[in-house]
């Protein structure tokens, strides 16, 4: 009997979740770049770093279901990180079909669009949204949190049958749209308010909260925030390691080196000789653990072979340039470090399943490596200005011996504001601001 009245009250609470949640609509939320499809052959998933809005997302798709025509009343919506959730058995999920099945009898279960927040708090999940997807309805979204489990994870646990929709933080253009400024208006005071913007993006980075967020104080413990539950909950928490402080030195050297090389046997013997007892697969566990949450992106060196680029050091580049200047608080601008990591990100945010990004180096270096299916589409250095001669030559030099080697013919420079045409040896180089790049079309 008791278990019984439990099941009962599991469902009222259902019921109330989903009437809460229907509430609210249309959801407040400003539109993002990434859309989710209405009527999706597969579960869609929603991976990505903490905090980027993949709840937000799900939010958009809902306005854009209504706008379309579907009634509110078949949005069934439940966000499962409520404590009242917390131990729930995996056999009660079925509640949450009861729960609507009350509420609307008259509504088929092929014609819901289903939304499951966080359902990853729940143990035994996976098996539900299957039986769910191929039994009952063809429109489920899920998301998750890193803490729980990954978006591999995810595809392992649906068995193959998901569709992943990656969510990072605001792009530029998603930047200037939080600020309402025009992207692309050739107006002048649009364009020194989108300078403006411009600089904030650079040095106070892209979560969409912070760059809401009116008080610059307020900005920064935001994203020393967002870091601590990465580090304590993403990787500590998640893989129980243990020694912490070891843990949060590794990262703050990772994210002081980005756009170099980075070296995880010299980080071991530099934090060995400062009396810290790690050991060299503990770092590279470290990072690979730190790649698969979000909190950096990674690439290899340029190679025709496969061996030799697995085993290449890394460039390591953080998620957001103005978490790195929160955790760090660095003395230096760093100003040429965070163009090139903004660099970094917009390719792989644009990246595709059908490119992949490297780092060329081979007596010269080039920043970026574009490659699309088997050939090399683009060469890019990131630098901040090219007003000095020596910068001017090496980043020329360094895009050209690439070019050689790739045989690669497009190629740029991104720089602060500078825009050129360079011609030399036979090569066609274009310079172009990082606003400008930012914000024109990738095909």
């Amino acid at each position: 009997m008791r278990l019984n009245a439990l099941i009962m009250a599991r469902k009222e609470l259902f019921k109330s979740l989903i009437a809460l949640s229907q509430a609210e609509l249309p959801f407040e939320r400003i539109e993002r770049e990434t859309v989710l499809p209405a009527q999706p052959e597969l579960i869609i998933t929603v991976p990505g770093v903490r905090r980027a809005g993949k709840s937000s997302l799900l939010m958009l798709t809902v306005n854009e279901l209504l706008a379309s025509g579907v009634k509110r009343d078949q949005i069934l919506w439940v966000n499962f990180d409520d404590e009242r959730l917390g131990g729930m058995p995996t056999e009660e999920l079925d509640e949450v079909l009861q729960a609507y099945r009350e509420m609307y009898p008259e509504i088929d279960l092929k014609d819901v669009y289903m939304f499951f927040d966080e359902i990853q708090n729940i143990v035994g999940w996976d098996l539900f949204v299957l039986r769910v997807f191929k039994s009952y309805c063809q429109h489920v979204y899920v998301t998750g949190s890193n803490a729980k489990l990954l978006s591999s994870e995810i595809s392992t646990a649906l068995r193959g049958w998901t569709l992943d929709y990656e969510m990072l933080p605001l792009s530029f253009r998603e930047f200037c749209r939080f600020k309402a400024i025009d992207a692309h208006s050739y107006l002048e005071s649009d364009k020194a308010k989108r300078y403006a913007a411009m600089e904030e993006y650079i040095y106070g980075g892209a979560f969409p909260k912070v760059v809401l967020a009116s008080d610059k104080l307020m900005k920064l413990r935001l994203l020393q925030g967002y870091f601590n539950t990465m580090l304590f909950r993403d990787l500590a928490e998640r893989h129980k390691i243990k020694n912490i402080e070891a843990l949060r030195y590794f990262l703050k050297r990772v994210m002081l080196n980005i756009t170099k090389t980075t070296s995880i046997n010299a980080i071991v013997n530099d934090m060995r000789s400062s009396g810290v007892s790690v050991t060299k697969d503990d770092l590279y566990n470290w990072a690979d653990w730190a790649v698969e949450s979000y909190m950096f992106v990674r690439y290899p060196k340029y190679s025709p072979s496969l061996v030799k680029e697995n085993q290449s050091l890394r460039k390591y580049y953080v998620i957001d340039a103005g978490m790195r200047q929160a955790v760090l608080m660095p003395q230096s601008e760093d100003k040429g470090k965070l163009l090139e990591n903004i660099v970094a990100l917009e390719l792989f945010r644009r990246r595709g399943a059908d490119r992949k990004m490297y780092y060329w180096q081979d007596g010269r270096e080039c920043d970026f490596v574009v490659q699309r299916e088997d050939h090399v589409e683009e060469l890019i250095q990131a630098t901040w200005d090219m007003a000095d001669e020596e910068t001017r030559k090496r980043e020329i030099d360094g895009i050209k011996e690439a070019a050689r080697g790739t045989k690669c013919q497009n190629l740029t420079i991104v720089t602060r504001e500078r825009r050129e045409t360079i011609e030399e040896e036979g090569y066609r180089i274009e310079v172009i601001g990082i606003e400008e790049w930012l914000t024109r079309d990738f095909k």
